[in-house]
């Protein structure tokens, strides 16, 4: 029987829906990075990175390969840098109408406001 896509784009958002992930990808649109590298610039326990880049790795959005006794990370496509650079206009957008409604708010609170 065949997801439906709405389904199949739901798990998908489920998959990026953790910040360790989301930080892996946005480290690696600067190109490919060993894992040592990741865990220097994430500061997590290396076992919590490893579960993490695993998810990743069966979603297919992350490719690795080893290099010696080294594995590198890179994503799998340039989407996920768009998919990544459309959340950040998204979020600006949402936070910049928060913050218009925030002063908004503030200045109907003050006594001398109309």
């Amino acid at each position: 029987m065949r997801v439906p896509l709405y389904q199949a784009k739901a798990e998908f958002f489920r998959m990026l829906g953790h910040p360790v992930r989301i930080r892996v990808l946005e480290l690696l649109q600067d190109g490919p990075m060993p894992v040592r590298d990741l865990l220097a610039a994430i500061g997590i326990e290396p076992s919590s990175l490893s579960q993490q880049l695993a998810v990743l790795r069966r979603s297919g959005i992350v490719t690795a390969t080893r290099e010696g006794p080294t594995v590198v990370y890179a994503l799998a496509g340039g989407d996920v840098a768009e998919l990544l650079a459309a959340a950040r206009r998204l979020l600006t957008q949402v936070l910049t109408g928060q913050e218009e409604l925030l002063t908004e708010l503030r200045e109907a609170g003050r006594p001398d406001a109309p």
